[in-house]
């Protein structure tokens, strides 16, 4: 891959993440094309191994070298777009790492990266350039120069533009690829007014993927559409055995804004140990634990769950105080052993009231929790960022 066939991959890319600015709905029975320089959701399908969306073009037909748009995330780390020559022998992959543009290339057995710049995951719309500078590719963002990679290849071989470029958005197009840095390829943000190079045929929706909308306007938490749940194995967060200890979980938000099983905690038997429900009608925060139930009201307050070993202990705010017990089990040893702790439902329950709002904060354990590092998450789930709320 020459220097400007580089520049070709890095500025199509972003070009890509431009032109896929359409909206529409994804079926898995035919072939969705996406086009236009609209607004568009990079969120995929949650466990696809597949980019979000794609685009092939010849190199001899890419004529301009600069492409720009505007990006807005919350999410501290995922890919943008990806791109690749030579059937993905040469590749690019420009992304977030803990907030920061992160830019990686391979060619033949050299891998390079860089990162650096300001963070752009403050929730704002940041203007995004990439453009060609002779052997150098400047990353631009609002306005300055944040990220500059030169490359030089001495093989004029390797300089020819003959040839296919794949583009691809929200994901990696080879699932052989093996970065310099892994990275966590979810990415919950969204792209708007691109202008990318020369390529104006539409692109192509991934199988089965869906084009969820873009927040007018957006806050930290995860949102939940009411649709599924996250799952996690709560032994990935070990509980402290000594007398006074247990397995501790905080959730903040405006529990009067929730509606639905905000968690559940669920073993080898069919049905939850413990359900935390929120009904706005009521205004009632519904606590089940075993065959003991209780009831908070609901409030600008943050919910703190404690369980030891025969009790749960459920805080909303300084006034209110639940405590329910059940001694049927060690409920920390079975918390070590590995439950199934969800938010947003009761896994495997056809009647699981799915929760509809935003949870500003999740901790357990008082590690936050990354809804991209669930063992399931539904696909419209936005871990990082909610509908904004006055």
């Amino acid at each position: 891959m020459g220097s400007r066939e580089v520049m070709l991959v890095l500025l199509c890319m972003s070009s890509s993440c431009l032109g896929q600015a359409a909206q529409g709905r994804g079926s898995g029975a035919e072939t969705q094309l996406i086009s236009g320089n609209g607004l568009i959701n990079l969120g995929k399908r949650w466990g696809s191994k597949s980019p979000l969306m794609h685009i092939s073009a010849n190199l001899t037909e890419i004529t301009s070298i600069k492409s720009l748009f505007e990006f807005r995330t919350l999410d501290p780390e995922g890919v943008v777009f990806y791109g690749d020559t030579k059937g993905g022998a040469d590749w690019f992959v420009l992304g977030l790492r803990g907030g920061v543009p992160e830019m990686q290339i391979g060619k033949a057995n050299t891998l390079t990266s860089v990162l650096g710049g300001p963070k752009l995951n403050d929730g704002k719309w940041h203007k995004v350039e990439l453009r060609s500078e002779g052997i150098f590719v400047v990353l631009e963002v609002d306005g300055t120069a944040a990220l500059v990679l030169g490359l030089h290849i001495k093989n004029p071989d390797d300089c020819y533009l003959t040839g296919q470029m794949r583009l691809s958005l929200g994901g990696i197009l080879s699932s052989k690829l093996e970065l310099m840095n892994p990275l966590q390829t979810e990415m919950d943000g969204c792209v708007r007014a691109g202008n990318w190079l020369n390529i104006s045929a539409p692109w192509q929706l991934g199988p089965n993927e869906v084009l969820h909308p873009c927040f007018d306007e957006i806050q930290k938490g995860s949102y939940f559409p009411g649709t599924g749940l996250a799952l996690f194995n709560s032994s990935d967060f070990p509980a402290n055995q000594m007398e006074d200890g247990g397995a501790e979980v905080k959730i903040q938000g405006h529990s009067l804004s929730w509606n639905g099983t905000v968690l559940s905690l669920k073993g080898s038997q069919d049905e939850a140990v413990l359900t935390i429900t929120a009904n706005p009608q009521t205004e009632e925060l519904i606590v089940k634990f075993g065959t003991q139930k209780g009831s908070l009201k609901l409030g600008p307050h943050t919910l703190d769950l404690t369980l030891s070993s025969h009790e749960v202990q459920v805080e909303l705010g300084q006034e209110q105080r639940l405590n329910l017990m059940d001694d049927s089990h060690d409920w920390v040893t079975m918390w070590n052993n590995g439950m199934q702790l969800a938010f947003g439902g009761v896994p495997d329950d056809s009647d699981s009231q799915w929760l509809e709002g935003c949870l500003s904060l999740i901790q357990v354990q008082g590690q936050d929790v990354d809804l991209d590092r669930a063992l399931h998450r539904h696909s419209s789930i936005s871990s990082h960022s909610c509908p904004f709320s006055p």
